[in-house]
């Protein structure tokens, strides 16, 4: 049985930091692509970051600088460091793990993390 499971979210001022997990079980974690994306109240999900087998790493042009995306295939876990927050990354969080083979692709999904940015 696949879980992702997030945690770290939660309410921080304007400029602050929060730092998101993901722990990965049921999949052979280092073969799949990690990310983070985000849903705000009447938006669609939209992707902040995600981080390739290989450690490739992509950004959403609204966090880069900001947002770090890393992971540790020993640990099965991705994290999400988050600087200079604003109120518009207010959202809830969720962690994708994703394998794209020749024949079709896995995709599975976390339950999501709050975070709230506000003063």
């Amino acid at each position: 049985q696949v879980q992702l499971v997030e945690s770290g979210g939660g309410l921080v001022q304007p400029g602050g930091s929060l730092r998101l997990s993901c722990a990965a079980s049921g999949i052979s974690f280092s073969s799949y692509a990690m990310g983070w994306y985000r849903q705000a109240p009447g938006k669609q999900r939209e992707l902040v970051a995600t981080i390739s087998s290989i450690t490739n790493t992509n950004y959403a042009d609204s966090v880069k600088g900001r947002f770090t995306i890393s992971r540790d295939n020993a640990k099965n876990t991705m994290s999400l460091q988050m600087n200079s927050l604003k109120p518009e990354d207010t959202a809830v969080y969720y962690c994708n793990a994703r394998l794209s083979l020749l024949y079709g692709t896995y995709d599975y999904w976390g339950q999501g993390t709050q975070v709230t940015v506000s003063s």
